[in-house]
């Protein structure tokens, strides 16, 4: 099957970037393990072993963390490395040997190892200000608070379970606050403020007044142009209509 992809149409097809020991094993693996914070063990039925070394990244990303973690890739693993839904960059390592090395160069460049077993895991988190036009607060800043107090328990596993926390900028949610242990959001707390003259040009007011979850933007003339008025007590400041 993999023959028959048309790898110019899309991404390219991810067997390409598996490390060697888990395309060999591809589906046969036995059971895996923690060892400590941050590193873990997968056995193949084979025997063969795969060594996983997981460290916290920022949610946005430099160009310069890049080639620090490539570097670290390059240096302890084949180069071979993977980003985990929850902004984590896990380290595949095939020789154990290397296992430590990777561990302390990762600390030393200031990304700390953990995240495993019962611990939190690097919260998701939304654009905020940086892309998104509608949120009601900044996101990365936040998350990076937070985690300064919290990091004791991303590096060791004394919790009595896994935690996962998200951010959100708004009540759309899409930062993934709806499956995740411990919420924290930011909320528009006013209605949004119209600009009369201006709305017209900017917007199809059919679509706008759809987009309110609650029927609370409704079509109006004022002053003979064709505009909105918004019904403030039904206004639940989702931030739908900045959109």
């Amino acid at each position: 099957m993999a023959e028959e992809r048309i790898t110019d149409i899309g991404p390219p097809h991810y067997e390409q970037f598996l490390p060697p020991v888990i395309k060999e094993n591809y589906g046969k693996w036995d059971y895996h393990e923690i060892l400590k914070p941050g590193v873990m063990v997968h056995v193949a039925e084979s025997g063969d072993k795969i060594f996983t070394v997981r460290a916290a990244s920022p949610r946005i990303l430099a160009v310069t963390s890049i080639r620090e973690f490539c570097d670290i890739a390059d240096k302890y693993c084949d180069g071979y490395l993977r980003f985990t839904s929850r902004n984590n960059v896990e380290f595949l390592i095939s020789d154990e040997a290397n296992v430590d090395g990777c561990v302390k160069a990762s600390e030393a460049l200031g990304y700390p190892v953990g995240g495993t077993g019962n611990s939190i895991s690097n919260p998701v988190h939304t654009q905020g200000w940086v892309h998104c036009h509608s949120s009601a607060s900044d996101a990365s800043g936040v998350v990076k608070s937070v985690m300064d107090e919290l990091m004791p328990y991303f590096t060791n596993m004394d919790l009595p379970a896994k935690l996962r926390v998200a951010y959100a900028c708004c009540l759309n949610m899409c930062g993934a606050v709806h499956c995740s242990d411990i919420a924290i959001l930011g909320v528009h707390t006013r209605a949004p403020v119209i600009e009369h003259d201006d709305l017209p040009k900017m917007c199809e007011i059919p679509t706008l007044v759809a987009s309110c979850p609650t029927g609370a933007i409704r079509p109006a003339t004022v002053d003979g142009v064709q505009s909105i008025e918004i019904v403030e007590e039904q206004c639940m400041y989702c931030g739908n209509c900045f959109t």
